[in-house]
Parts: C-alpha cells; sequence; structure tokens
C-alpha cells in the first residue's frame, strides 16, 4: 500500500511540482491550498508524512507544524518544511515548532525523494 503525503503550498505550481516528483515515486499525494485546508485534511484522513510551506495565508507553516503535534494522531508523524525561508533562525524555529525537517525552493526532485525516503521508507 503506497504511503499517503499531505502537500501543502499556497503555490499551484509548486503543489503540482512537488504532486508530480512524489507520485512518479510511489506515494499518494494530498494536496492543501493553505495552512487552515491542509489542517481540514490531516483531520479528514491520516497521512504519513506533511509537507508544508512556512508562508501561507490563512495560517502558516509553523502554526499548521504546532497545531498538527497537539493532535494525538500528529504528535510523531514526520513534518517536512518546504520554504524559500533559509535563515538559521527560521530552521530553529521549526525545530522548536516539531518539524522533522527543512528543504529550501527552488528544491531539487531527486533529493525531495531521498529525505522523504529517508523519514517515512
Amino acid at each position: 500500500m503506497a504511503k499517503t503525503i499531505l502537500a501543502i503550498d499556497d503555490s499551484a505550481s509548486i503543489r503540482q511540482m512537488v504532486s508530480f516528483t512524489l507520485k512518479s515515486a510511489g506515494y499518494d499525494v494530498v494536496e492543501a491550498v493553505d495552512g487552515m485546508d491542509g489542517l481540514d485534511k490531516a483531520k479528514a484522513r491520516s497521512v504519513n508524512l506533511v509537507l508544508t510551506d512556512q508562508n501561507m495565508p490563512r495560517m502558516d507553516g509553523l502554526t499548521l507544524v504546532k497545531t498538527l503535534r497537539a493532535m494525538p494522531q500528529y504528535a510523531s508523524t514526520p513534518i517536512l518544511m518546504l520554504t524559500t525561508e533559509s535563515s538559521d533562525a527560521m530552521k530553529s524555529q521549526g525545530r522548536a515548532a516539531g518539524a522533522t525537517g527543512w528543504l529550501v525552493k527552488p528544491f531539487d526532485p531527486q533529493k525531495l525523494i531521498e529525505v522523504v525516503r529517508k523519514v517515512i521508507g
């Protein structure tokens, strides 16, 4: 059974690239347009990995990570930030919020697949 990844980004082109990359590697992908949409989709079904942008309308990535971590079913689910933010301060905030890892856009599709395989197999 394919593992399911929730990909959250307010950019349609990034969502398409992430979705295409992960589907071609054999994963199921659920897309969400912002943090609130991502939270709704995470509540509606269980996913193996959450991949989220940081800067989004309605709810940003760090708030989403904290909110998911407070839910028992997502207490230990890997959450990767995929964002243009690359400062050490943002990364440490991400870690403090509970993010598992950090990928900087523009991302290399092969690297994305490697990181995903590392965290969920």
